[in-house]
């Protein structure tokens, strides 16, 4: 039997270039000839070193000693000049620490005596010429062809990276001809949340939509599981790397799928490229945009808030900011920037980096450099800079009028940022 793939296999677009480093970053790597004439010079010895050693073809396994060695001379260059590795006491580059306390209480009498009511942010709720959204899914009608087979996938990780599991699930299982079991959430260590696909989301209305495009269903026939004994962990789990492109899914995984019948793949969180057919994005679309709608008490909760957000913004037009900080203990430790909690802080995000991703900040090699993800944008704002940055807003920036509203999540050692928003009174 030949298998069924009815979406087209055109090849995927190339990836998009690699983004520019902050200029932050360009401008100090800029301020440092000397370290980098220093490590030319370097670079120049170890070359004359290597050549010599080749030329005569002996003590060969020095190369690679000299080599690791220049490498490690390179890095530790790169730490020298940011802020560096963890525990680094060296010399910090410009923004590479993180300094807001000082920067607030500097900037606090300023803050509290401006009076200034002109609309500094009036050009934020303005639309670009030509915006807002358009629908960009056309609907299909007709029946399916055979399945070829059932998948299960387990989607881990928080909220967004769950979304996206579904989403990548229903487009694999569509480009594949499969049916898709309804994904499994996995109990993640750090959040410790048992909810269940329909306990998040409307569950039937999720099957409606996508009728046409693939077929949902809640189990696996019993047939079926007798062979594993009815037991999901017999079935054959595929361990795909992240970003995974489609074209794998076709030439490993649907063999296996029309010899067991039954796949299981997890876990699942970002195991399909962002590049892929126009068919394969349609049914992520048509999954993100239409097909998942939040269950009831969700949407009754979330309509609420809306609610009253929007009319303590009347002054505002019923225009409103909201922000999720996620100032929280496992974006903190991911992050792996440093803030202002001493050896304390270092320990415990040592440790909620091993009980969240087991190994994979320790591995060999692997070199933390807090500084320059500093330097680039990639640490969480604290609630004391959200502070500051709501002051420079004049009609969004708290008062008695007008409220910004924080949404905040398992606040990491909340007293201690509590104590610093105190302070203003």
């Amino acid at each position: 039997m030949h298998p069924k793939i009815r979406l087209p296999t055109t090849p995927s677009p190339s990836p998009p270039s690699s983004p520019l480093r902050s200029p932050h970053l360009r401008h100090i790597r800029s301020g440092k000839s000397s370290i980098n004439h220093h490590r030319s010079v370097l670079h120049r010895l170890s070359f004359l070193v290597v050549s010599v050693l080749l030329s005569r073809q002996r003590v060969l396994l020095f190369a690679p000693f000299l080599y690791l060695t220049s490498m490690m001379f390179y890095i530790g260059s790169d730490q020298f000049d940011l802020g560096g590795g963890v525990g680094n006491n060296g010399p910090k580059g410009v923004g590479s620490v993180y300094r807001s306390p000082e920067l607030y209480n500097k900037l606090r009498r300023d803050m509290d005596a401006d009076n200034s009511t002109s609309d500094a942010i009036s050009t934020v709720w303005k639309r670009a010429k030509g915006a807002g959204w358009k629908p960009c899914i056309n609907k299909i009608s007709g029946g399916l062809p055979e399945s070829n087979g059932y998948i299960f996938v387990e989607a881990n990780g928080g909220l967004n990276q769950q979304r996206t599991s579904i989403c990548n699930a229903v487009a694999v299982a569509g480009y594949l001809n499969a049916t898709l079991v309804i994904p499994n959430f996995h109990f993640h260590s750090i959040w410790r949340d048992p909810s269940k696909f329909s306990d998040i989301y409307d569950e039937d209305f999720f099957v409606k939509t996508l009728e046409n495009d693939v077929r949902v269903v809640n189990t696996i026939p019993g047939y079926l599981m007798e062979r594993f004994d009815r037991n999901m962990s017999n079935v054959y789990n595929f361990k795909i790397k992240a970003w995974a492109p489609i074209r794998y899914y076709k030439d490993t995984v649907l063999p296996r799928l029309l010899e067991e019948k039954v796949i299981r793949i997890s876990p699942f969180a970002n195991r399909l490229s962002f590049d892929a057919p126009p068919a394969v994005q349609r049914l992520r679309c048509l999954t993100n945009y239409e097909a998942l709608r939040f269950s009831n008490p969700i949407l009754t909760m979330g309509e609420t808030l809306v609610a009253r957000m929007k009319a303590r913004s009347v002054n505002n037009g019923g225009k409103y900011i909201s922000v999720h900080l996620r100032f929280e203990e496992d974006m903190v430790a991911f992050s792996c920037c440093v803030y202002d909690g001493g050896r304390k802080e270092l320990e415990d995000m040592i440790a909620a980096r091993e009980r969240g991703w087991k190994g994979k900040f320790t591995k060999p090699g692997r070199v933390l450099q807090p500084g320059v993800n500093r330097v680039n944008g990639k640490c969480p704002l604290t609630p004391l800079e959200l502070v500051v940055m709501g002051h420079g807003l004049p009609h969004v920036g708290p008062s008695e009028d007008e409220l910004l509203w924080v949404w905040l999540v398992h606040l990491w050692v909340e007293a201690h940022w509590v104590a610093q928003r105190g302070q203003r009174g």
